[in-house]
């Protein structure tokens, strides 16, 4: 999610806020013997048919937005620091995986309808325009540099996720239709690493790259969440972790981190053309592992954050406004920063920042970006109307009836 080899360039609508859980994953002590109450529970709630929603999903999109605003502000720090540089390559080895497979599981009804593409289009592709605009403005005015172009072709720093999200989202169908999805998304994803000529419109590269963890997401059902929600594997998990640092640690001065972004061909980070494919699979594999690590320590409860997961767009989109300031404006220079004491200052105001901005106070003054409902830019819906005049036409039948 990262642009630190590209600062000028390439870095759904949200649901109601939560109000209890909902029984879209099953908890490790739900009886085994209601697996159908649960499958219908997270359909309902995965259709955003049902006003409850899954305390354990929302957890999980709010513990995954803050690494990423934590991600964000260690890149100005990290520097020569072995220890930080080894953390943030496994928290990017998992927090984008894992926030695109939840993205995935909630697009599996989504079958090109109406009513579902306007609310793409309102969620996600208006946002997609607002943002593509207003990041590279911002840059123009806090950086002072009149020459920053702005293009919808070329997403920037954040909104390649949203661009990403519309894509993938739009070629649902398709995932559900073929008979071996995630091996075909696995193919496309190794081809792109060895087609430098792909190029950067629309950071295709990513949009390929990332394409198996969404379609994971959609074939991916609630019993696969409930297999991680165990004791055991929250054990194991740690003893992984500790694993997964520990080679991080050796490989950040034998591995290029820009693997880790997914924007790029092989040949494109100095690799020979074999290395792409091969490291996609090493790398989906490495993600799936610890991203079945961090599920199983996300809270199924309703936790004090719970609610915030709701508004896991507005943090995205907003917090990157103040990382790019603080980069534009030297705050991350100070040399205390970069020593162990500011660096957890620096990811405590991080993760502080972003909560902040999932808040409902924020939703409220952004939601015209966000979500803006745009009524006026869309045709009445034949059989909407067709229900309309019948309920009207009822009425008035009453009415004669009771006079």
């Amino acid at each position: 999610m990262n642009n630190s080899l590209r600062p000028h360039g390439h870095n759904r609508a949200p649901l109601p806020p939560a109000e209890s859980s909902a029984d879209g994953v099953p908890s490790p002590r739900s009886p085994q013997n209601q697996p159908n109450q649960q499958a219908q529970a997270d359909n309902r709630s995965a259709s955003g048919g049902a006003k409850q929603r899954d305390a354990f999903f929302d957890n999980a999109k709010y513990l995954a937005i803050v690494l990423v605003a934590i991600g964000h502000s260690w890149e100005p720090i990290k520097g020569d620091s072995r220890i930080l540089e080894a953390v943030y390559t496994v928290v990017y080895t998992f927090h984008m995986p894992a926030f695109i497979i939840i993205s995935g599981f909630f697009s599996r009804s989504f079958d090109a309808t109406p009513s579902r593409l306007k609310r793409l289009i309102t969620g996600v592709a208006v946002p997609y325009i607002v943002f593509e605009t207003a990041y590279p403005l911002f840059k123009r005015w806090i950086a002072e540099d009149p020459s920053q172009e702005i293009s919808l072709l070329d997403p920037w720093y954040l909104t390649w996720f949203l661009c990403a999200l519309f894509i993938w989202r739009m070629t649902t169908p398709i995932w559900k239709m073929v008979r071996w999805p995630l091996p075909l998304a696995l193919g496309l994803a190794m081809a792109a690493t060895v087609t430098p000529e792909i190029g950067d419109d629309l950071d295709l590269q990513r949009v390929l790259q990332f394409l198996p963890y969404f379609v994971l997401g959609l074939v991916m059902k609630p019993e696969h969440f409930h297999m991680v929600r165990t004791r055991t594997v929250r054990i194991l998990a740690v003893p992984v972790f500790a694993v997964a640092l520990g080679f991080g640690w050796w490989a950040v001065p034998r591995m290029n981190t820009a693997w880790f972004y997914h924007r790029d061909a092989a040949q494109e980070l100095g690799a020979p053309w074999w290395a792409g494919p091969v490291m996609v699979l090493a790398m989906f594999g490495c993600s799936l592992l610890l991203t079945a690590c961090f599920f199983a320590w996300v809270p199924r409860r309703h936790m004090w954050f719970t609610a915030l997961g709701a508004g896991t767009l507005y943090g995205y989109l907003l917090h990157g406004f103040f990382v790019k300031a603080g980069d534009y404006q030297g705050w991350f220079d100070h040399g205390w920063l970069h020593r162990p004491l500011g660096e957890i200052f620096v990811s405590v105001v991080a993760a502080v920042g972003v909560t902040l901005l999932c808040t409902s106070p924020v939703q409220r003054v952004f939601r015209f970006a966000m979500e803006p409902k745009m009524e006026w830019a869309f045709k009445r819906d034949a059989a909407a109307l067709a229900r309309e005049r019948e309920k009207r036409e009822g009425a008035g039948a009453r009415e004669k009836v009771s006079a």
